[in-house]
């Protein structure tokens, strides 16, 4: 690959599995990812979605880290409205203590949830409205030039915890480089403006104290198996997934069902969803990030292994390696 790899952990709870047997996955992904070359692996914040269980993103990074020794990990991200940057600070000021190296702070400004699981979180509604202020305190914390007089995240002051925006929008990618931070763009489930957002990141980027020219990570889902006709069928597999994911709250439709509601407008728009995907053999794959790297103007790519079961993930996460040409630990 002429970009890095990294991943994104999406801690999927299969039909036959339960939250336990997901975090036990992604411990060994991140270990398989350690040993096949990737950057980085991050975790994002759902809340409410029976399908997800990195809904405690700290406490999943924590985890992880106790169980590789070089390996990235981050959040991929926090939805900082839903938290006091304070706090956010603390832990993963907490984090980079105990694993100094080797943490990163993704950030966002989407509740991660619907709208009865917002005031569950109690969010305040116009949270999202303080997101770069939120983002500028934050770092004071992290930079220990608190702009809280007498208040400092310990630990956290001093650490520099690396910070990344993330995104779909135009927000994201003005907010990122205004502040001179590198840009997550969330192409793996939102892809419509990415490249006008990435565009708008590099034309507008400022120099800062963590960052001297711009980096753009772009999401690409990956579902890499042994044959095409394997990495196909994984693929239909989590697309009518997906379908009860977020058409049914987590209802379990027939394949029957779920075929019929993707070729419904709402169903279009779950494909849509998963416009850039990479499926097939590990060649296909390998030869269909290339391409998307040159089409995203990406300097990363962050991908989510797309197969139904924690076993097809490691064997997607393999082959992939293998095939990018990753350098194998």
């Amino acid at each position: 690959m002429s970009v890095p790899l990294s991943i994104l952990d999406l801690a999927f709870i299969g039909p036959d599995e339960t939250a336990r047997d997901s975090l036990e996955g992604s411990v060994t992904l991140a270990r398989a990812a350690e040993r096949s070359g990737y950057r980085r692996v991050w975790y994002a914040e759902h809340h409410n979605m029976s399908a997800i269980a990195s809904s405690a993103t700290s406490v999943v990074i924590a985890h992880v880290a106790a169980h590789t020794e070089r390996i990235r990990l981050g959040s991929g991200g926090v939805m900082l409205p839903n938290h006091a940057p304070l706090t956010i600070a603390e832990q993963f000021g907490t984090l980079e203590t105990l694993h100094p190296g080797r943490i990163d702070l993704g950030l966002g400004r989407a509740p991660g949830s619907d709208q009865v699981t917002m005031r569950a979180l109690r969010r305040d509604p116009m949270a999202a409205d303080r997101f770069p202020q939120d983002v500028q305190e934050l770092q004071g914390y992290l930079s220990g030039h608190t702009r809280m007089p007498g208040v400092e995240a310990t630990p956290g002051k001093g650490t520099n915890v690396p910070l990344y925006i993330l995104g779909s929008s135009l927000f994201g990618a003005t907010l990122a480089a205004a502040l001179g931070l590198p840009y997550a763009f969330a192409s793996h489930f939102s892809p419509g403006a990415l490249q006008e957002a990435v565009a708008t990141y590099r034309r507008r980027f400022q120099p800062s104290d963590q960052l001297d020219r711009p980096h753009v990570i772009a999401g690409v889902n990956v579902v890499a198996a042994d044959t095409e006709a394997e990495a196909h069928e994984q693929h239909r597999t989590i697309t009518r997934r997906r379908v009860g994911l977020f058409l049914g709250r987590g209802r379990t439709f027939t394949d029957e069902e779920a075929d019929a509601l993707l070729s419904s407008p709402q169903g279009r728009h779950v494909q849509e969803m998963m416009r850039y995907s990479a499926v097939g053999a590990p060649e296909q794959v390998a030869a269909y990030l290339e391409a998307f790297t040159e089409h995203a103007d990406a300097d990363e790519l962050i991908v989510a292994h797309q197969a139904p079961s924690v076993a097809g993930r490691l064997r997607s996460t393999q082959l992939l390696a293998e095939a990018a040409g990753l350098v194998q630990a």
